[in-house]
C-alpha cells in the first residue's frame, strides 16, 4: 500500500497571542485537547504567524462568545462538525475538508462550537497577522466547502489550493496578508517543491522560511 505524507505550508511573515484569554473566559472543563504548533514558547515568533493548534473538541467543551482584532482567523477542519457564529450575522457548519477564514479587523466577537457531544470536532486554527495598513478593516468572513477548493495534481501528488496560488491554480480566498495555505498529498517516494514560489530570491536569514507545520501519515 501507499503512504501518503500530508503537509500543511503556510508561507511568510508579531504580535502575542490572546489564547490564554480565551481559556480563563470557558473555563478549564472544556472537553478540549490540542496541540500548539505556532505561539508555544519553544516557536513564540513567526510573524505573521500568531498560532497553530491542531484541536479536537467536543461538547460540552467548545469556544463561545469570544473577542478577536487586528488579525485573521483560519480554520480547516479534518473530521466532524464545528458551528461558527458572530455578531455580524454570519453563521455556517464545517465538515471534513471545509474551510473558514475570518477577518477580525478592527474587532469582532464571534463563537466556535462543536456540533456533537459523541463526535469530536477535529482539524487546525490558524491566526495571520494584519500589516498596519489592515489592523482596523472591517471584519469580513469567508467560508468555503470541500467540494469548492480547486486542486493541482500530477503523478503520485495533489495539492489544495486554498489561499495563493500554486502551479497555476489559484485558491478561493481573498487574501489581505500575502500567504500561500496549501494542503499536500503525497505519496510515497514523491517530492514537491511550491512551484510559484521558487523565483523568489531571500537574504540567507529567511531562506528556510517555508515551514512545514504538520505532518501526518496514512496508508490507502
Amino acid at each position: 500500500s501507499d503512504v501518503y505524507k500530508r503537509q500543511h505550508y503556510f508561507f511568510f511573515f508579531k504580535q502575542k497571542t490572546a489564547y490564554e484569554m480565551l481559556r480563563s473566559l470557558v473555563g478549564s472543563e472544556m472537553c478540549i485537547r490540542d496541540r500548539r504548533i505556532i505561539g508555544s514558547k519553544e516557536l513564540r515568533d513567526l510573524d505573521p504567524f500568531l498560532l497553530l493548534d491542531f484541536f479536537n473538541v467536543k461538547l460540552p467543551g467548545g469556544f463561545p462568545d469570544h473577542p478577536h482584532r487586528g488579525f485573521e482567523t483560519v480554520t480547516y477542519m479534518k473530521s466532524g462538525e464545528i458551528l461558527h457564529e458572530d455578531f455580524k450575522g454570519n453563521k455556517g457548519k464545517l465538515g471534513p475538508g471545509d474551510l473558514q477564514w475570518m477577518t477580525a479587523g478592527k474587532g469582532i466577537y464571534h463563537s466556535e462550537m462543536p456540533a456533537s457531544k459523541e463526535v469530536p470536532a477535529i482539524g487546525f486554527q490558524l491566526w495571520i497577522n494584519l500589516s498596519r495598513a489592515n489592523k482596523y478593516c472591517e471584519p469580513g468572513y469567508q467560508e468555503f466547502k470541500k467540494e469548492t477548493i480547486p486542486i493541482s495534481q500530477d503523478e503520485g501528488k495533489q495539492v489544495k489550493v486554498i489561499a495563493g496560488s500554486d502551479s497555476g491554480v489559484t485558491g478561493p480566498i481573498k487574501i489581505r496578508t500575502p500567504v500561500v495555505f496549501l494542503d499536500v498529498s503525497l505519496k510515497k517516494e514523491t517530492t514537491y517543491t511550491p512551484v510559484s514560489y521558487t523565483h523568489l530570491t531571500l537574504p540567507t536569514i529567511y531562506s528556510v522560511q517555508i515551514s512545514v507545520v504538520a505532518v501526518s501519515l496514512k496508508k490507502k
